[in-house]
């Protein structure tokens, strides 16, 4: 059954609990009629043997014909047969046990089968002067009712649980239609389009609740989407300027004649391009790590001249190579971070190598409690 869909599970077991519903109070039902019916009998056999009982006393021990409604006998004291109705006459109706309880008390017996009666009758024993007079009345009509509300049942209940499953089918289909609403919208989400969101059903309730978290989830997945596409954007910017310089100095140290001292200076150089390279991925790579706040800061006292001969220097050969000047001006001291500060600046300068003309100038400018750092050409930009 786990594998039913959720709406034939659902109607499945309404149309079971209806089921069980309509067989108790079918049955409540029959047995409330069955009791109802008896005690109706009941009552009339009490007031047939009360009327038959004057009659007996006045005529001596006769009893009348009796009629369509019932019949009657007169039992002696040792409860041998004295009179009796036509239709039952020559057999006690009631047994010798029996008939010893009758002289207590009026007795009522159910019988199934009765001789010389083939259908089931109810029975009345109460003690008189002359005996015991017992009175009884078929069951057929009691039984006749009672089989037409069995049948009754038997069509109704059926034609009742059917109407009931194909309500809680509906009912079923109408509570999880905003599940159904929130699968297509979620099978159309997609890293195309961003800001799409489930839609949300009116009421208040645990479906509601589901679709509000669905959307937070999707707006996190959107934020750490947004994330990784900034880490790669600014991962290939910050890649970018290292890379050029260190091919700058290898292609400069290839060309011929070069010294053994201008060599050993090339690769020195390239070797520290190679370390601000493996710094720079390690801190990418914390930095994929961490939230949207970013890396922490290593502030430290530093020398702003001494930090843009730094830049420049890592610059120098490009510099040479395509005949623009770069010229380092002022002095003062800041409190950064280096190797952010480097990074920074080199961008600066390979977009001025990049998008400017003419030459380079980095400064440095203190005022106000602040130190300025900028990189400037000649460009028209």
């Amino acid at each position: 059954m786990s594998r039913l869909p959720v709406t034939l599970r659902l109607t499945l077991v309404f149309a079971l609990a209806m089921t069980i519903v309509l067989a108790a109070l079918g049955t409540l039902l029959y047995v409330r009629l069955g009791n109802s019916l008896e005690e109706q009998l009941d009552e009339s056999l009490l007031l047939r043997a009360s009327s038959l009982s004057a009659v007996v006393e006045e005529r001596g021990g006769e009893l009348s014909a009796g009629g369509d409604e019932g019949f009657a006998q007169l039992l002696g004291p040792d409860g041998a047969l004295v009179a009796a109705s036509p239709v039952v006459a020559g057999t006690p109706l009631i047994s010798p046990a029996q008939a010893a309880q009758a002289r207590d008390g009026d007795l009522f017996v159910t019988r199934e089968k009765e001789v010389p009666l083939d259908d089931p009758a109810r029975l009345l024993a109460t003690p008189v002067d002359a005996g015991i007079l017992v009175v009884g009345a078929a069951l057929d009509e009691q039984h006749e009712a009672l089989n037409g509300l069995l049948a009754q049942l038997l069509i109704v209940g059926p034609l009742a649980v059917l109407l009931a499953s194909l309500a809680g089918f509906a009912l079923a289909r109408s509570a999880l239609r905003p599940v159904e609403a929130m699968r297509r919208h979620a099978a159309e989400v997609s890293t195309e389009i961003s800001g799409r969101r489930l839609p949300l059903p009116a009421a208040r309730d645990e479906i509601r609740r589901l679709g509000e978290t669905l959307n937070a989830m999707l707006a996190r997945l959107e934020s750490s989407l947004a994330r990784e596409r900034r880490f790669v954007a600014d991962a290939s910017h910050e890649l970018r300027t290292p890379l050029a310089l260190l091919r700058t100095e290898l292609e400069l140290a290839l060309r011929q004649p070069r010294q053994p001292d201008e060599l050993v200076a090339a690769l020195r150089s390239a070797a520290e391009e190679v370390e601000r390279l493996t710094r720079l991925a390690e801190d990418l790579l914390v930095l994929a790590r961490v939230s949207e706040e970013g890396l922490a800061l290593r502030r430290a006292a530093l020398s702003a001249d001494e930090l843009l001969e730094t830049v420049a220097g890592r610059f120098a050969p490009r510099a040479q190579s395509e005949g623009r000047p770069l010229t380092v001006d002022g002095s003062a001291r800041l409190a950064g971070d280096r190797l952010r500060l480097e990074q920074a600046l080199s961008n600066l300068v390979d977009n001025a190598f990049r998008h400017g003309a003419g030459g380079i100038r980095l400064e440095a400018r203190d005022g106000d409690g602040s130190v300025e750092l900028s990189v400037s050409d000649e460009g028209p930009g």
